[in-house]
C-alpha cells in the first residue's frame, strides 16, 4: 500500500476542511459548479465518479460473472439488509432521535420533514460509489457489480412503496428522470466504456492492461478526494450556518450505517460466506444512492426543506463514514475468516 493510500483518512479530513473553507470563501464558484446538473445529477461529480470507478470496472472479466452464483448467501444477506432492515431501522432511529431526544433543540416546524428526509435517504441503496469501497476491501468485483445492478432493478419497483408506507403518504413522486439518468450515467455507460477499453488493451497483451491500471489507480483516489472537496464546498455555508442541526441529523445516520453494515457482516460470517463477499455486502448495506435521495426530498418537500437538508447530511458523511467501515472490515479479516470457517488467504484480486 502506498503512503498516499495508507494515510487516506488524513487526506479525507483535510479535504473536508478545505471543502468547507472554500465553500464559505467562494460561494459563487461552488454555486456555479453545483448548478451544472441534469435532472438533479451534478455533472462534475459524475465525471469524478467515473474516474473513481472505471479502474475497478476495467478489472472485471464479464465472462466470469457466472461465478456470482456461488455467492448466493451474500446476495441474500445484502438484499435482506437493503430492503427489509435499512429503511425501517432508519425510520425507527429518526423517530427516536429527531422526533424525541433532539426535538427540543430542533426547529419544531421541521421535525417531520427531517424524519422524512432520513427515511428517503435509507430507502435508496448505493450505486457507483460502492465500487470504490469494495476495491479498498479487496472485495469480489463480480459480486459487487451484480449486487449493484440487482439493487437498481429492485429500486425501480420498491422505492416508492417503501417511502410511501413509512411516510404515510398515498402517493410518492419519484424523480424517475434522476433515477434513470443516474443509473445510466454511473453504471451502464462506465461499464460499457470499461469493457471496451479492457478488450482493446487485452488485444495488445495483459501487460498493456496492467500498465494502464497502475496509471489509473492513483487518479482514482485523487478523484475521490476531489469529490469530497466539492460535496463539502457545495454545503460550506450551510454547515457553518447551522452546525448543531447537521450534527444532530448525523447521529441517526451514523448509527444506521454501523448497525446495517455490522449486521450484514455478521450474517455473512454466520452463513459461511467468503470475506471478499462479506466486505462489499456490508458496504452495500450501509451506503446510499444520495443523488436519488436528494432529488426525491426536493421534489416532495422543496429545496429549503428539512428533508432536503437531512439527505444532504447523508451525502456529507458518506465518504468519511464508509472509509471507517472499510477500515473495520479490513482489520477484522482474520477474525471473520476464523468464524466463517475460511482458511485465511491473501486478498482475492480480479483477473486482469
Amino acid at each position: 500500500m502506498s503512503i498516499f493510500e495508507r494515510y487516506l483518512t488524513l487526506w479525507v479530513a483535510l479535504c473536508i476542511v478545505v471543502g468547507v473553507a472554500l465553500g464559505h470563501a467562494f460561494p459563487a464558484v461552488f454555486h456555479a459548479v453545483g448548478a451544472m446538473e441534469v435532472a438533479k445529477v451534478n455533472v462534475p461529480v459524475a465525471v469524478l465518479i467515473w474516474l473513481m470507478i472505471v479502474p475497478m470496472l476495467v478489472k472485471i472479466d464479464f465472462a466470469s460473472l457466472g461465478q456470482v452464483r456461488e455467492h448466493w448467501r451474500g446476495i441474500g444477506v445484502t438484499l435482506f439488509i437493503n430492503w427489509a432492515v435499512k429503511p425501517f431501522s432508519m425510520a425507527l432511529l429518526g423517530w427516536l432521535f429527531v422526533g424525541y431526544l433532539f426535538r427540543p433543540y430542533l426547529p419544531a416546524d421541521q421535525i417531520s420533514s427531517y424524519i422524512a428526509g432520513l427515511i428517503i435517504l435509507a430507502a435508496a441503496p448505493c450505486t457507483a460509489m460502492v465500487f470504490v469501497w469494495s476495491h479498498l476491501t479487496k472485495g469480489e468485483p463480480h459480486f459487487t457489480l451484480s449486487q449493484v445492478a440487482l439493487n437498481d432493478v429492485i429500486m425501480v419497483v420498491a422505492f416508492a412503496p417503501i417511502v410511501g408506507l413509512l411516510l404515510g403518504l398515498s402517493a410518492i413522486t419519484v424523480p424517475w428522470d434522476t433515477l434513470a439518468i443516474s443509473v445510466v450515467l454511473y453504471i451502464v455507460v462506465p461499464v460499457i466504456f470499461a469493457q471496451v477499453l479492457r478488450r482493446s488493451l487485452l488485444s495488445q497483451g495483459e501487460a498493456a492492461l496492467a500498465g494502464l491500471l497502475r496509471t489509473l489507480q492513483p487518479l482514482s483516489l485523487v478523484a475521490l478526494l476531489a469529490t469530497l472537496v466539492l460535496l463539502f464546498g457545495f454545503q460550506g455555508e450551510q454547515i457553518l450556518a447551522q452546525p448543531a442541526v447537521i450534527a444532530m441529523l448525523a447521529v441517526p445516520i451514523l448509527i444506521q450505517v454501523y448497525l446495517n453494515s455490522g449486521l450484514a457482516y455478521l450474517l455473512n460470517r454466520i452463513a459461511g460466506e467468503q470475506h471478499c463477499v462479506a466486505g462489499p455486502s456490508a458496504l452495500i448495506g450501509a451506503s446510499n444512492f444520495f443523488e436519488l435521495a436528494v432529488a426525491a426530498a426536493i421534489s416532495l418537500f422543496g429545496f429549503n426543506s428539512g428533508a432536503a437538508l437531512a439527505t444532504v447530511v447523508g451525502v456529507l458523511i458518506e465518504v468519511p463514514v464508509m472509509l471507517s467501515v472499510v477500515w473495520i472490515v479490513n482489520r477484522s479479516k482474520d477474525w471473520y475468516e476464523r468464524g466463517a470457517g475460511e482458511t485465511p488467504t491473501k486478498p482475492v484480486e480480479a483477473k486482469p
